[in-house]
């Protein structure tokens, strides 16, 4: 018992009564900001590995960003990762965070279909499609529905079946041969249906964007309800973002 009683000391309290104002601690990266300070921005656009970030103007695509802090080792008076984890959005290009910006990020209310806050706002149901991860993502998928996060009191759940789905979760860049079992699943979710990107490799390919072995054909015949940057993604950036998008956040 001495042990146990050691133990929550330590570590304090593990379930999240609020998902939407609980903090993290500083080693996660979450939202960066780009400061005003003059410097080579070629240089530092050039650090990145997957070109996430841009000269002139300065920005960092989220979507494409792998979260390494790279930039912010080589140029801390520039780049700063916040711990804000409130960062999926449901237009690509909000993802895109330019110099001198520091509101958080959000999701455009005028591009939620009417459908989605109608028929889900109560309980969700997501199967969720590893489409070549890595399984970092789909880690973090799971961690959703753990004691800690307890995604399930809001009713969202993952489902084996996406005929017992109300929409998908892709995670990965999805791979060549992926691409039709992802099509086979999507097609079998019945409609109205959401579409969810997990991940930098779902949103944008991440490290092995322009690959001969993906296919991402899939992505230019769909919408897409949600993005959920990360790499991997945190349970409170998914869950934050699934909230914001079903019009359902209460404090538990």
């Amino acid at each position: 018992m001495l042990d146990t009683l050691k133990i929550l000391f330590h570590q304090g309290k593990q379930y999240i009564p609020d998902v939407a104002t609980a903090t993290l601690p500083g080693i996660f990266r979450g939202r960066p900001v780009i400061s005003g300070e003059p410097v080579d921005e070629e240089a530092l656009a050039a650090i990145c590995p997957t070109g996430a970030i841009s000269a002139r103007p300065l920005q960092i695509d989220l979507g494409k960003c792998l979260f390494c802090g790279e930039c912010a080792f080589a140029y801390p008076e520039k780049i700063r990762f916040t711990s804000d984890y409130k960062m999926a959005t449901n237009e690509r290009q909000g993802l895109v965070v330019g110099e001198g910006a520091d509101a958080p990020l959000a999701l455009n209310p005028d591009l939620i279909r009417k459908e989605i806050s109608q028929y889900f706002s109560g309980s969700l149901k997501l199967r969720q499609v590893s489409a070549g991860g890595d399984n970092s993502c789909e880690m973090e998928l799971n961690a959703c529905g753990n004691v800690n996060f307890d995604m399930g009191r809001f009713g969202i759940e993952f489902v084996a079946s996406p005929r017992h789905a109300d929409g998908i979760v892709i995670t990965g860049p999805i791979t060549e041969n992926m691409a039709e079992p992802l099509q086979i699943c999507y097609d079998a979710v019945p409609d109205p249906k959401i579409l969810i990107l997990a991940g930098t490799d779902a949103i944008s390919g991440g490290i092995f964007e322009g690959s001969p072995a993906l296919d991402r054909r899939f992505l230019e015949k769909y919408p897409v309800d949600l993005y959920v940057p990360g790499n991997p993604i945190h349970p409170l950036t998914f869950i934050n973002g699934v909230l914001e998008l079903i019009k359902r956040r209460r404090e538990m």
